[in-house]
């Protein structure tokens, strides 16, 4: 899943205090605009993330929805069919939108989830794996509580300034929801056939005709599902394999962090597998959740639009007419050849990002 997947950690334990900086001003001075520059740590790991998988994003598209011009083909087919029929460029259809979409969702969701684990850690006393997995849903059920009215604030006096940041994230989905609406149109359109010439045409189109404010959120329920598993197990899975790593083999894992030599972070190349890990195993308990949204999105570009009206719907017909490996599981192993880079690419963006932005 898109939005769930830019995550990333920092240490299993709540960071030690931050050395005296050269120069004036010293800790104090490192700590203005933190969450300013948290946000644009995950801002930049959720971009570098999809922009690394738009091609596969693309394919997976036209794979689950059954596109009738690539329904036929298979994953590896399908990447070099589409290059050949609509140019290099077709790989990344629907690329834009997918980029406004990710930077400030991904960025609400990094904060979110730094937040949680040092007050699940703190307030409520719970540590070990159980915090991350517990932070990692909490990240994306923050973006999400406003929409269903529910509000995720577990005393908020001990929130002070961050509670009302979190506040402003709480809408993180709902706003950027319509962009993946749009992202998906577009990257299901095929080159001499477009239903809409871009992002702005395809907003007004969708509004006009599918029911105006309403028509953008087709989906949202199976999106709200699937989300919470995806990144409690996903920032579950990164988080314990970056903690046993570092406590069993900090020297052949790990090395001083370059803004802090008092944190210890994994080596680049171990980020990446740990990230590709955590994202395979995140995606395959999530899948199905992720086919029916694409099905709901698409609404009326598909023929079967009026069998796939609820999430219910969508996953009877899809169930009954493809079945589990040929329907809900459709395209995931593209899904495991984009999740790999995609999370890993965003684990470490993040961390790099952690260390420009002197967040450690």
């Amino acid at each position: 899943m898109a939005a769930a997947a830019a995550a990333a950690l920092a240490a299993a334990d709540p960071p030690p205090a931050m050395p005296q900086a050269a120069g004036a001003g010293g800790p104090t001075a490192r700590r203005d605009f933190y969450w300013l520059r948290s946000f644009l740590a995950g801002g930049i790991a959720g971009c570098c993330a999809k922009t690394t998988v738009a091609p596969l994003d693309r394919v997976k598209v036209l794979l689950q929805a059954h596109n009738r011009h690539y329904k036929h083909f298979g994953v590896f087919s399908a990447l070099r069919a589409v290059p050949q029929k609509e140019g290099f460029l077709g790989l990344y259809k629907g690329n834009g939108a997918m980029m406004i979409r990710i930077f400030p969702y991904g960025a609400i969701q990094f904060m979110a989830f730094e937040h949680y684990k040092t007050l699940i850690t703190t307030k409520l006393g719970i540590s070990g794996h159980v915090h991350r997995l517990m932070a990692g849903s909490m990240a994306v059920l923050a973006s999400i509580g406003s929409h269903r009215g529910i509000e995720f604030h577990f005393g908020c006096s001990c929130f002070g300034d961050g509670c009302r940041r979190e506040e402003k994230g709480m809408t993180a989905v709902i706003c950027t929801y319509p962009l993946d609406m749009v992202r998906v149109r577009l990257a299901f359109q095929v080159k001499g056939e477009h239903t809409y010439t871009g992002i702005i045409h395809a907003f007004k189109t969708i509004y006009a005709q599918e029911g105006g404010f309403f028509g953008f959120y087709r989906g949202l329920m199976p999106t709200i599902l699937g989300m919470a598993p995806y990144a409690g197990v996903s920032f579950f899975t990164f988080g314990t394999l970056k903690s046993v790593g570092l406590s069993h083999a900090p020297t052949l894992l790990g090395r001083p962090s370059s803004d802090n030599p008092n944190v210890l972070v994994l080596k680049t190349h171990v980020n990446l597998l740990c990230g590709g890990v955590a994202g395979a195993i995140a995606q395959t308990i999530s899948y199905p959740f992720d086919v029916t949204r694409r099905r709901m999105q698409l609404g009326t570009v598909l023929p079967e639009f009026e069998k796939c009206l609820t999430m219910r719907d969508t996953m009877k017909y899809v169930y009954g007419h493809h079945g589990i490996r040929k329907g809900l599981y459709r395209g995931l192993s593209l899904n495991y050849i984009r999740c790999i880079p995609s999370q890993a690419v965003a684990f470490t963006t993040y961390e790099l990002m952690k260390q420009v932005f002197h967040l450690n």
